[in-house]
């Protein structure tokens, strides 16, 4: 056998038969275990191998060209886990059709790299923003439809995608390729659009909560801060952190763990010294006022 990528090739090039429904709805099952061995050696391979394997068995009957093709299916990839299955569909159509292994290993990169930012756009930044933003509320009133409405969104648009991007890719073959690429960024881009106005909204619901508890004292009627910062912009507070958390992170490099410590001392300190409004204040016995 072959003891690096560049030698590697198929002894049998007679195109396989068409793969059967039953290992392909196997694979798309397969899939969801994609980074059950992620590793930052090879990312996603172990998973990708492991879904792979049906429809490769199905493919290669000659035990030394399954070997092969483990081999460099094995290769470094990482690409969107909910959308893996359109990079399974184009790679099993053209293990199928016996095509070259370095032709395979190059689609299999060139298409996985871009599909995980497209995946991302999506899900990430809309989807799940949006699902858990509609079903938190139901939560936070005390319905326990919230959190399993949140699952069987999630799970069954997830799951729907990886079976209709699993026929459609192995269907299309490598004409799947062009179709992706050819509007690849304005998808992308639009989607990030939408995950951004997501994530305005989702600041304003959920951190519209923060507001400053301190006053100036002015006779019979307290001059309250957080009323004229209001004023000037409602949700100030909520945007401010939110800036200065990606600022911390994409300026001085910090990591979202230590974001989100910081975020905890900020919340303790403002409860203990009243800085918040609505928080109890143990060492305080008085509000806190200036003047």
């Amino acid at each position: 056998m072959a003891s690096n990528n560049k030698e590697l090739r198929y002894i049998d090039t007679t195109p396989a038969p068409r793969v059967s429904k039953k290992t392909l709805n196997k694979m798309v099952w397969l899939s969801t275990m994609l980074q059950a061995s992620f590793n930052y050696e090879r990312m996603q391979s172990g998973g990708w191998l492991w879904a792979m394997l049906p429809g490769l068995e199905e493919v290669h009957t000659n035990k030394e060209d399954l070997s092969t093709s483990m081999i460099q299916n094995l290769d470094f990839i990482n690409t969107h886990p909910f959308a893996v299955t359109f990079v399974m569909g184009i790679v099993l159509s053209m293990e199928q059709m016996k095509t070259d292994v370095q032709t395979i290993r190059s689609v299999r990169i060139s298409v996985a790299a871009p599909l995980g930012g497209i995946g991302d756009a999506l899900f990430w930044y809309t989807l799940v923003p949006i699902t858990a933003g509609l079903t938190a509320n139901m939560a936070i009133n005390g319905s326990i439809l919230g959190p399993i409405l949140y699952f069987i969104i999630l799970f069954g648009c997830e799951m729907a995608l990886r079976y209709g991007l699993m026929y459609w890719s192995y269907n299309l073959g490598m004409k799947a390729v062009s179709m992706m690429t050819e509007y690849a960024d304005e998808f992308t881009h639009a989607a990030a659009v939408l995950g951004v106005f997501v994530v305005g909204a989702l600041i304003a619901n959920y951190g519209g909560g923060t507001t400053l508890g301190m006053t100036i004292a002015n006779g019979e009627s307290p001059i309250v801060i957080q009323d004229y910062l209001n004023m000037i912009l409602p949700c100030m507070l909520p945007l401010l952190i939110t800036l200065l958390m990606y600022f911390l992170i994409k300026k001085k490099g910090w990591t979202p763990v230590k974001c989100i410590g910081l975020i905890l001392v900020m919340g303790i300190v403002g409860a203990i010294f009243g800085i918040w409004s609505g928080t109890y204040k143990p060492f305080v016995p008085v509000p806190w006022t200036v003047g």
